[in-house]
């Protein structure tokens, strides 16, 4: 059997990507000129964590990858947080696009992504796991990211959702004065079982205080 060949191992570190990335859509498009058609090719990338951060971006090249790049590193510019209530969103959003109309519904848990291709691939880096949608009107892909991504723009949180926030503050600010309440009456149990210390002498022998009675007496003992 022949020796493998030598592979020298690289010790630099892999880069983590702070955003996922998912091309929507690769298109040719061409513009018309004086010298005749220029061909070039647009790209539509959406960027998002998973955890409530979106970002849309497309770009222009005469070539795929710079195409990419360019529209990478436009979502980059684009991130948005968006408001999510435990997987779904907190409330119905209808929106309309130009020529596409979208309807979000929010759905329980194991529901799952009820969505198109395009939609289901932005709900997805959005962080939603639980939601009904509906598109009505044009299938254009470039239309939907728009639309998908201005709705999840305008979420605002519901008052279910506030109460919610309002009740973990109070139980956060409930646990952590626990332990100091704890600590202060163990310390103040020492404190009240330790006997209490007697003061140190100065040397000098305290003499005992005479009544009335004892100085009487006195004066009768020397006659």
């Amino acid at each position: 059997m022949g020796k493998k060949p030598f592979q020298k191992r690289s010790n630099v570190p892999k880069e983590v990507k702070e955003y996922d990335e998912e091309v929507i859509e690769i298109r040719r498009v061409t513009r018309v000129v004086k010298g005749g058609r220029r061909l070039r090719f647009r790209a539509t990338v959406v960027i998002g964590d998973r955890k409530g951060k979106i970002g849309i971006g497309v770009g222009k090249s005469t070539e795929v990858t710079g195409a990419i790049q360019k529209a990478i590193s436009q979502a980059k510019k684009t991130v948005v947080k968006v408001i999510l209530d435990e997987g779904t969103i907190p409330h119905e959003m209808k929106i309309k696009h130009k020529s596409t109309r979208l309807i979000l519904l929010p759905a329980g848990p194991g529901t799952g992504l009820i969505a198109g291709g395009t939609v289901r691939k932005i709900l997805d880096l959005a962080g939603v796991k639980n939601i009904l949608s509906k598109s009505v009107g044009t299938s254009n892909k470039l239309g939907n990211t728009y639309a998908t991504y201005e709705a999840l723009m305008q979420m605002q949180e519901t008052p279910l959702m506030l109460k919610k926030k309002a009740k973990k503050k109070v139980d956060s600010a409930e646990r952590s004065e626990a332990p100091k309440a704890a600590e202060s009456d163990s310390a103040s149990a020492k404190t009240s079982a330790e006997p209490k210390a007697k003061r140190p002498s100065d040397g000098k022998q305290s003499t005992p205080v005479k009544t009335s009675a004892e100085r009487s007496e006195a004066p009768n003992e020397k006659k």
